[in-house]
């Protein structure tokens, strides 16, 4: 699955005008390609659309969940608190700007915040996002250390003596809690391996 030609397929259902369809996808080409982006990128999304593509049978609002997948992490800036809250402000002024109905704005929207905090949702379809979010910490070693380089470059204005107890925070989080995953089939898929890779990473820290 092509994550341009995705992206046009969805906003074609609201959207005919291809010059506006053209704009919108330069909009989050422009985003993901930026010069600070070293994980949170095309490749984030590409990898997120191979996860859920697998689950989409068992997905109740498709479009919701690719609108998250295009603007969850449109607004990014290491330094910043609130990222989550502006990149689902964008999506939510997208969609309402194209037509998309006030149910799959909402849900979209929602989703995005709830990438803050990845809790557990009522909603299943947000927490298949929220696990294909996080399927990159059980995947092989290889691919998980170019993820964790990724993101100590997004955060490379932070020396390690700041950086590397934060990390280590975080991560110890993940082990902490009884399930990383919260859908059946990416707990089967990725906890065990996510459980090693993020003990290994500690390690090396």
């Amino acid at each position: 699955m092509d994550i341009k030609s995705e992206f046009y397929k969805l906003i074609n259902q609201f959207e005919s005008d291809e010059s506006k369809i053209a704009d919108l996808w330069n909009d989050v080409y422009q985003a993901y390609t930026g010069r600070k982006r070293h994980y949170h990128d095309l490749s984030h999304l590409e990898n997120l659309l191979m996860q859920l593509s697998v689950v989409h049978e068992d997905v109740e609002n498709w479009n919701a969940l690719l609108f998250t997948l295009y603007y969850h992490d449109i607004v990014y800036d290491a330094k910043k608190k609130n990222n989550e809250e502006l990149s689902a402000d964008w999506a939510k002024k997208v969609m309402t700007q194209i037509g998309v109905d006030k149910k799959t704005v909402n849900l979209t929207f929602n989703q995005i915040i709830a990438t803050k905090q990845h809790e557990t949702s009522d909603n299943i379809d947000t927490n298949y996002f929220l696990d294909a979010d996080l399927s990159i910490l059980g995947s092989t070693w290889s691919n998980y250390e170019r993820y964790y380089q990724g993101v100590r470059e997004e955060y490379k204005m932070y020396p390690k003596v700041m950086y590397n107890p934060g990390r280590k925070k975080v991560m110890r989080h993940f082990l902490e809690m009884d399930r990383i995953f919260k859908t059946d089939y990416f707990y089967q898929m990725f906890e065990q391996s996510a459980r090693a890779n993020i003990q290994q990473e500690i390690d090396l820290l």
